[in-house]
């Protein structure tokens, strides 16, 4: 068969999905992998909650002082504020560590109310660390701590966000078998997805019947 011919059997519009490939099965949807996400998935949910921990007690969760806190301070925003004027301060210059359509957000929306979005970070951090810890809605809270990681490094603030970042990648692509040692082993079936209901209001899969065989040795 020619080239020519082979590009002519080719037909796009019927080839609406593209199978994934045995090792993305096992490494993000296989449940003999969920030790390893355990790990990962604990990991994460560590930094995460102590970081929200020290915003929101100004102590690190062995009682160490860890700066001021960003929450119920009577000066809520001040933080956040400082934080903010720091990440405008490096938007400028020749190669600005914040690109400038960033720092127009940051002067548009966080400047104005950083008290809110103190608190609004500080409780996201805290939720998302506890969501991975015990592994619950492992999908979903990889998913906004990825979305506070790229925000941090936007506003130029490097630390361990890449790594976190990565591994929130990771957790999302693996969010049915990333909290398998955790809630999501009975909260999953129980919420089920948009695309299947719940899978508790399913009908259970009937054994299939198996033909009875002589047994070996004994004549009939």
């Amino acid at each position: 068969m020619s080239m020519l011919q082979q590009v002519q059997r080719i037909q796009p519009k019927s080839a609406t999905q593209i199978p994934e490939p045995p090792i993305a099965r096992f490494l993000f949807a296989d449940s003999r992998m969920a030790w390893f996400w355990l790990i990962v998935r604990v990991y994460a949910g560590y930094e995460w909650f102590t970081a929200g921990w020290e915003k929101l007690t100004g102590h690190t969760i062995f009682g160490a002082a860890a700066g001021s806190p960003w929450v119920f301070t009577g000066h809520d925003g001040a933080a956040m504020k400082g934080f903010v004027m720091g990440a405008l301060a490096n938007a400028t210059g020749t190669h600005p560590a914040v690109q400038g359509w960033y720092a127009d957000f940051l002067r548009a929306f966080v400047l104005p109310a950083p008290g809110v979005w103190a608190y609004l970070i500080t409780f996201g951090e805290l939720l998302v660390g506890l969501g991975l810890i015990v592994g619950a809605l492992t999908g979903i809270a990889s998913f906004f701590g990825l979305v506070m990681n790229l925000n941090y490094l936007l506003a130029g603030t490097v630390s361990i966000n890449p790594i976190l970042g990565g591994v929130a990648v990771l957790l999302v692509l693996a969010w049915r078998v990333g909290g398998y040692y955790g809630v999501d082993r009975y909260l999953l079936p129980l919420l089920g997805t948009p695309w299947t209901g719940s899978l508790a209001a399913q009908p259970a899969a009937k054994p299939t019947e198996q033909p009875n065989k002589p047994l070996a040795g004994v004549a009939h």
